[in-house]
């Protein structure tokens, strides 16, 4: 049995979502974190491929397979505009770098995936976020571009497991893509949220889910053509998804997205492993995930992490923000919401023990940068109330 056929059809008996056995937490791998120096968005290929350099390198993960690559193109369009002035996206010539690398360390394709509205197969969608789509498609490596906000290309959705039981759900169905890959690869932000506290590599699988089954249009069959986020299905829970995909374990739980979404965050992570883990610090935003949100600073960290374990990179990445991975809900970052690297610890993802992870090339010390408090500032919403 391959990774991809033991994803789709393991998964232990639901141990429940209200705690975890501690001899999990106990196992909790912990890997290499680099954190290379990258003050310019030109000279972030050749960083990387040191960061790469720093953790092993990335040939064994890549030469003759095919990479996923889960952006971070966060916010709709549509609402909110594309700008240079706040970079809380993915960067375009990160992607561009990136996908290069990939090439030359012998990958056989490179699949992108991202999840947005609309949900078509429109390559000028992803050209919208300035991404240099020709640039890439010829890099020296077949590329996929794949929106996976509904099934896209494909007939029939993957259903999956949370291996140790699920948090939330027992299972969750995602598009094949997720699976159609030899080595999944996370590349997200250093940033705050205003729900999670942090958003970098595990909260940037949050978006996996389809909105077509999971999104607050999805209706009770499923919506092929999803207008709505997930907020009243997930984050919320005052909606429930569609009958096509599992029922809560206990919808008697918090209705609280401080509750719901980094457990569902965490159970995301259980059910497409990253294999790869890549934070962009080189620019990017303080006070939360997006300008939905007042307040949001423009910040130039100048770094970025990579690992092979997205618990320890993001441990790593708290510590960079000037924040303690160990925080608890009530204290910065955690304002609203509970801490998902504990609950990942828990869950034998990854630990957060910054004395169990080595850290490679620039120490996080002189790394260090003050994030603040956190998402503290009022939504959009909020404001015009």
């Amino acid at each position: 049995m391959n990774r991809r056929e033991m994803l789709a059809t393991t998964g232990a008996a639901t141990l429940g979502a209200l705690c975890m056995p501690e001899l999990m937490k106990a196992d909790a791998p912990a890997s290499r974190v680099s954190i290379v120096r990258c003050r310019d968005y030109a000279q972030y290929g050749q960083q990387l491929s040191q960061a790469f350099d720093r953790i092993g390198g990335i040939e064994t993960l890549v030469r003759g397979k095919t990479v996923a690559l889960k952006l971070n193109l966060t916010g709709n369009p549509a609402k909110f505009p594309l700008t240079a002035e706040l970079p809380y996206r993915t960067d375009p010539q990160s992607v561009a770098a990136t996908v290069h690398l990939f090439a030359k360390a012998g990958a056989r394709r490179v699949r992108m995936i991202e999840s947005f509205f609309p949900a078509d197969q429109d390559l000028s969608l992803w050209a919208r976020y300035g991404l240099d789509v020709n640039a890439i498609n010829n890099m020296g490596v077949p590329v996929v571009w794949e929106n996976v906000q509904n099934l896209g290309n494909y007939k029939q959705y993957v259903r999956v497991k949370v291996p140790w039981g699920g948090y939330a759900y027992p299972a969750y169905h995602l598009n094949p893509a997720f699976f159609e890959c030899d080595t999944y690869v996370s590349m997200a932000k250093l940033k705050n949220h205003w729900i999670a506290g942090v958003t970098m590599t595990m909260k940037n699988n949050f978006g996996n889910t389809p909105c077509s089954l999971y999104g607050g249009d999805c209706g009770p069959h499923g919506n092929e053509r999803p207008t709505l986020e997930r907020a009243a299905v997930l984050h919320e829970g005052t909606t429930p998804a569609c009958s096509v995909v599992d029922a809560e374990l206990h919808p008697d739980s918090p209705r609280d997205p401080g509750y719901r979404v980094p457990r569902i965050l965490v159970d995301q992570n259980g059910i497409r492993p990253i294999d790869l883990a890549i934070v962009d610090g080189v620019e990017t935003v303080r006070g939360g995930e997006g300008p939905w949100l007042n307040g949001l600073e423009k910040m130039t960290p100048g770094v970025i992490l990579a690992g092979r374990n997205a618990v320890n990179v993001d441990a790593v990445g708290m510590a960079v923000m000037s924040y303690d991975p160990y925080a608890e809900r009530g204290s910065s970052p955690f304002i609203r919401g509970d801490n998902s690297l504990r609950l990942a610890e828990d869950a034998g993802i990854g630990t957060r023990d910054l004395k169990r992870i080595e850290v490679v090339g620039l120490s996080m010390k002189d790394a260090h940068i003050n994030f603040g408090p956190g998402a503290v500032g009022k939504k959009m919403s909020e404001l015009n109330s």
